[in-house]
């Protein structure tokens, strides 16, 4: 069993890498990439505030739980509300690619919530819904 310390503002991550099928190497660079920003089987091509990089592997792990996944390629960018691009993960016996895009600003709408200026509040959508802001995530396997 993988047993992780993490903050708690992370502590939902380590719940998705103890039920997670991948392999313990990428879940210790899961764990890397959190911390450092960097990390041998989290391959990252483009412009990926950490933040996002983290929100998209917390999604994947949640996605895909009986993925034995070994390493994963992000090609994407960052807006300023939102995270989109395609990501490869890779078993030792399969590829599997999707699309997406993560958007706290999509959810903000979708919940109706607005800041005093009456814009939809992307902040609070980031804040309280994290990784599950994905206005798209599509199988192109």
């Amino acid at each position: 069993m993988f047993f992780v310390v993490l903050t708690q503002r992370h502590s939902d991550l380590a719940e998705l890498l103890t039920e997670s099928a991948a392999t313990d190497s990428f879940k210790s660079d899961v764990i890397r990439f959190l911390e450092t920003g960097t990390a041998d089987r989290v391959d990252v091509r483009g412009y990926a505030p950490r933040v996002k990089v983290t929100r998209l592997l917390k999604h994947v792990l949640a996605s895909l739980p009986h993925l034995d996944i070994e390493q994963i390629l992000v090609r994407a960018q960052s807006g300023c509300s939102d995270f989109a691009g395609t990501v490869e993960l890779a078993t030792p016996t399969e590829r599997h690619a999707f699309e997406f895009v993560w958007c706290c600003r999509w959810r903000a709408e979708e919940e109706g919530w607005v800041d005093y200026f009456g814009f939809p509040d992307q902040m609070r959508a980031a804040r309280e819904f994290d990784w599950q802001c994905f206005k798209v995530w599509k199988s192109l396997s």
